[in-house]
């Protein structure tokens, strides 16, 4: 199976270009566990699309279960980078 084969078998109509897209970006950044924390931001930026449409693109990988996040919280409680999980 090739390295994106997963989202491949996925029509686009169950799986929009942002959501193979965003799924790419967090594959190539992800560890040997599938495990990764991009914020939303750099994701936006270096794939050349909106934050909306990024966020968008996760909320499908999510809801196809591709992908489960885990917020991340500094020590003084503020937000950091969510910590995504890529399914295999």
């Amino acid at each position: 199976m090739s390295y994106f084969g997963t989202i491949y078998s996925y029509s686009s109509d169950e799986l929009p270009t942002r959501a193979k897209t965003v799924y790419m970006y967090l594959k190539d950044r992800s560890d040997a566990k599938g495990e990764c924390w991009p914020a939303i931001n750099t994701i936006a930026k270096e794939t050349s699309m909106s934050r909306s449409t990024v966020k968008r693109g996760i909320a499908d990988l999510i809801r196809c279960g591709l992908l489960t996040k885990e917020p991340r919280y500094r020590e003084n409680g503020s937000n950091s980078s969510n910590r995504y999980f890529l399914k295999k």
